[in-house]
């Protein structure tokens, strides 16, 4: 009997399909055989502890034109209608998304084996999670009091700050303890002192890129993509106009996977993204990996693969990695 891969993202219809590492996923698990089901956020229910999706069928082309068609959407319990569900919405991780990890956890105790683990992208804030592994960072600060916050940029000089709950280079600011700007930055980040903000001490090796590690049940992609910013802009992200250029992972970066890999198979994190500058872990990534597509291009991989085969070895529906 064929199986059924569900995924939950954003919309298909508005991804980049030549750098989606979501559609590389689902590229693969048709390649395989799978049937394929599409949802959104909106898509999610509970009737009488039963967790529902109303699915559509989906078919998917590797094309950056015409990449996918939806079939007509229908309600359905979900672990009736799907054996993996790939949970690939992008940040923040905001309450309506804790919402829906806590639908999957009802549709996992069912028998659906949903990657990543639910519980795991609770308990994985991509900010702070990289703080459960000190030994592997630069120093940081995270804290709503924003006298605590200019201390530590007295303290170290020039600084990064960000929000805990942003992607792609959004709302980060690079200042300095002297900066006259400083209050008005911490003013937007932290409010009246009622947001969290992280504050890490500025890493110059971000001139020579933010490398991305793609880690898959615990074990590394000998690749990283080094995202190297462009102009003035001192972020690297891509999606802030960040150039990606591939690189062998240095024996700094296979340490730091040894040291977080274990922890993130043993709490069912298939697929994370490892956030590298020069020498220090700065982000663990979880809710949507990306980068696989930009790296199989230029070394001629198959993560998506290697992802597939990560699921298929947990061998029963609902078994943890």
């Amino acid at each position: 009997m064929t199986q059924t891969v569900a995924v939950l993202m954003d919309p298909i219809a508005a991804i980049h399909p030549e750098k989606d590492t979501t559609l590389a996923l689902l590229l693969e698990a048709a390649r395989r055989g799978y049937a394929l089901q599409y949802m959104l956020q909106g898509d999610l229910a509970v009737r009488d502890g039963v967790a529902w999706a109303r699915l559509a069928p989906l078919d998917v082309r590797d094309s950056r034109s015409d990449w996918f068609t939806l079939g007509a959407a229908r309600w359905q319990p979900l672990a009736q209608a799907a054996d993996i569900v790939l949970a690939r919405k992008d940040p923040p991780f905001d309450t309506q998304f804790l919402y829906d990890t806590l639908v999957l956890d009802l549709a996992a105790r069912a028998g659906v084996r949903v990657v990543n683990n639910p519980q795991a992208l609770r308990d994985f804030n991509e900010k702070l999670a990289a703080q459960w592994f000190p030994q592997c960072c630069t120093a940081a600060l995270v804290a709503r009091d924003r006298a605590e916050l200019r201390r530590f940029a007295r303290e170290h000089g020039e600084v990064v700050l960000k929000p805990l709950d942003g992607m792609g280079g959004r709302g980060i600011f690079r200042s300095r303890g002297d900066d006259p700007n400083l209050n008005s930055i911490l003013e937007t980040l932290a409010g009246d002192d009622r947001h969290f903000v992280m504050a890490q001490k500025f890493i110059p090796a971000i001139s020579a890129g933010d490398k991305r590690i793609l880690v898959i049940n615990g074990e590394p992609v000998p690749y990283a993509l080094a995202r190297i910013p462009q102009g003035t802009d001192f972020r690297g992200n891509l999606a802030a106009g960040g150039k990606g250029v591939g690189q062998p992972l240095s024996d700094r970066d296979r340490w730091i996977a040894a040291e977080v890999g274990p922890e993130l198979q043993r709490r069912g994190i298939v697929l994370a993204g490892l956030d590298v500058i020069g020498d220090y872990l700065t982000e663990v990534n979880v809710t949507s990996p990306t980068c696989a597509r930009e790296l199989d291009s230029q070394f001629g991989l198959d993560i998506a693969g290697l992802v597939f085969d990560a699921i298929e070895s947990g061998a029963t529906r609902g078994a943890m990695v």
